[in-house]
């Protein structure tokens, strides 16, 4: 929710010269060139992206579930997980048989399981 306010707030970056042309895309491009006047940041262009407009801090780093992520491979690693701030996210070398097991686990612990079809 806190990510959705400021994300209002922030302006849309368009690529330089991005609305001018059809072949170019809209996605944001850092601008490099050396008399480019976005680079310059002339008033008269749009936004450049820069490091003011990063997200908030309290909501940084998470998942956009609003939890904190926290990678497991076996099933006493669920053990220490707090499932009010915390999911976890189970590694990918981690088999079938052994998911099957983590995924009964967190559900008994009520620990949600992000990457775990259905």
């Amino acid at each position: 929710m806190i990510r959705r306010q400021i994300k209002k707030r922030t302006p849309h970056f368009l690529r330089d010269e991005g609305f001018r042309y059809k072949r170019i895309p809209k996605n944001w491009r850092r601008p490099t060139g050396y008399t480019s006047k976005l680079r310059m940041n002339l008033k008269y262009r749009p936004s450049k992206v820069r490091v003011g407009f990063r997200g908030p801090k309290t909501v940084r780093g998470l998942h956009a579930s609003g939890f904190e992520e926290v990678m497991i491979h076996t099933v006493k690693e669920l053990e220490i997980i707090n499932p009010k701030k915390q999911a976890v996210r189970i590694g990918g070398t981690v088999g079938t048989k052994k998911r099957l097991d983590i995924a009964k686990r967190a559900g008994e612990l009520d620990i949600r399981v992000l990457n775990m079809k259905g």
